[in-house]
This record gives C-alpha cells, sequence and structure tokens, in this order.
C-alpha cells in the first residue's frame, strides 16, 4: 500500500477538503487556548498526538479529525473544495513539532514559558488556517519546492499549481 492508499489505516488524504482542513486548525486553535487557560496536561498531550496522527494517517486516527470529517463536515451545505495534501501533510509535521516540543518542554522539564511561546506559534498559524484560510505550512511547502530543497515529484499538484501563480 502506497502512503496515499485511501485503504491504508497510515495513509494521508490527496486531495484534502480546504474545508475540513480549515475546520481541524479551528479546533486545534480552541484546544491550544484551552490549555493555556488551564494548563491541563492531558490537552496539551491530546494536541500533540492528533498532530502526529494526522501526520501519519490524516484524520483516521485523530479524534479530531475524526469529529470533523465524520460529524461537523458532512452537515455543512458548503462544496469540497480540493487542494494538495502534501503540503497540508506538511503543515501537520509542523504542528507536531511545535505541540510535542511544548509537551516537552511543559510537563518534562516544567518550561513552562517555552511551552507558552511555541503554543501561541501554533495558535498563530492555525489561526491563520481557521479564520483567513492561509496555510503557513503550505507556504514554508511552497517556498521548499522552488528552492528545490522538496523536489517537485513530492507533489506535482502542487508544482502545476505554483507555477502558474508565479
Amino acid at each position: 500500500m502506497t502512503a496515499t492508499d485511501p485503504h491504508s489505516v497510515l495513509s494521508f488524504p490527496h486531495p484534502v477538503d480546504e474545508v475540513s482542513a480549515r475546520l481541524v486548525a479551528t479546533g486545534v486553535v480552541l484546544q491550544a487556548i484551552l490549555f493555556l487557560a488551564t494548563r491541563w496536561d492531558v490537552l496539551l498531550v491530546m494536541l500533540a498526538y492528533g498532530f502526529v496522527a494526522r501526520v501519519l494517517a490524516g484524520p483516521t486516527l485523530s479524534p479530531l479529525g475524526r469529529v470533523v470529517t465524520g460529524v461537523v463536515r458532512p452537515r455543512l451545505p458548503i462544496e469540497p473544495r480540493e487542494v494538495p495534501g502534501p503540503p497540508k501533510r506538511f503543515a501537520q509535521g509542523i504542528g507536531a513539532v511545535l505541540a510535542g516540543c511544548a509537551a516537552v518542554a511543559s510537563i518534562g522539564f516544567g518550561a513552562d514559558a517555552l511551552a507558552t511561546v511555541l503554543l501561541v506559534a501554533l495558535v498563530v498559524a492555525a489561526s491563520l488556517e481557521a479564520f483567513v484560510g492561509f496555510c503557513l505550512g503550505c507556504w514554508i511547502f511552497r517556498l521548499l519546492m522552488r528552492t528545490g530543497a522538496v523536489p517537485a515529484s513530492t507533489c506535482e499538484a502542487c508544482d502545476d499549481i505554483w507555477s502558474r501563480s508565479s
């Protein structure tokens, strides 16, 4: 099975519904802000787990992803807007690093100030996605493709889209 095989447990969707991505980002913003307000470690662990799960398997293993794609999204009368999956997966990877490092800093080392800085960065990026429709991780992915750090073969759809918009 390939990474984009829809029948594989460890697959990431390609293409991705932009509406679902924005809804997940909204959930991330709410969860991160709730942690910052309460400092409940379980929220931070769930946030980090959710990102790792989405990197590995899209919404399949992520509680937030499952709620969005299985409950919330089907009830919205908005047409799907398909976008390439690899940049969204890359963005989820950045979120996993930020949330994971925040969890280790806060829970493992008691470095709450560092955890707060990392989560504020996460909230800013997720808010851009959720409320403005600008995916910062996708933008970074595009820059990496343009510089050759990410090969065009990683996302041929991205290469086609971005070469037209240059």
